[in-house]
């Protein structure tokens, strides 16, 4: 998306805040945290199913599922944890990271490579915008992301629970 509201912006296109949320929003990963909470869930189960079927066959060295199925259980949900964890991170770096970009009234931007990298200050309007979109967009997401931690956290409890019991 161009951005043609800001026609005496300084900053390369890729390089503003509204056109790289654009970006980030319709981005295949990234994507998957504004559809519906059913949806949402549905897509972080596939990357957690994904991750669970390249655990098992370490975690059945370790616990064989014919004479240690809790524990085999356990240690697969666990395993597979870890592939939902890395992804859950690298969207919450990469909202976060676009968040800080429309939040700031100053832009830091490359003019063509990293030794010249410029400032620009929005303008009133552009900011009041750019904050807009964080607020009704942006964090709603974020909030997704950070109950979705939160929910992973409890799962582990329940599983340490369950396996001091086991």
């Amino acid at each position: 998306m161009i951005n043609s509201s800001v026609s005496n912006c300084p900053v390369p296109t890729e390089q503003q805040p509204l056109n790289e949320y654009e970006e980030l929003k319709s981005s295949w990963l990234f994507r998957d945290c504004t559809l519906s909470w059913g949806e949402y869930i549905t897509k972080i189960a596939w990357i957690g199913g994904f991750s669970a079927l390249l655990s098992e066959p370490v975690v059945a060295a370790s616990f064989p599922p014919q004479k240690y199925i809790p524990q085999f259980m356990l240690c697969t949900a666990a395993g597979a944890s870890i592939g939902v964890i890395l992804a859950l991170v690298r969207l919450y770096l990469g909202w976060s990271y676009v968040r800080d970009r429309l939040e700031s009234p100053i832009i830091f931007y490359e003019e063509s490579g990293w030794y010249d990298g410029q400032t620009w200050t929005k303008p009133q309007s552009v900011l009041m915008r750019d904050r807009l979109i964080v607020t009704y967009q942006i964090q709603p997401i974020i909030q997704r992301l950070q109950i979705t931690f939160a929910g992973l956290a409890v799962l582990f409890v329940a599983g340490t629970i369950v396996w001091h019991l086991v």
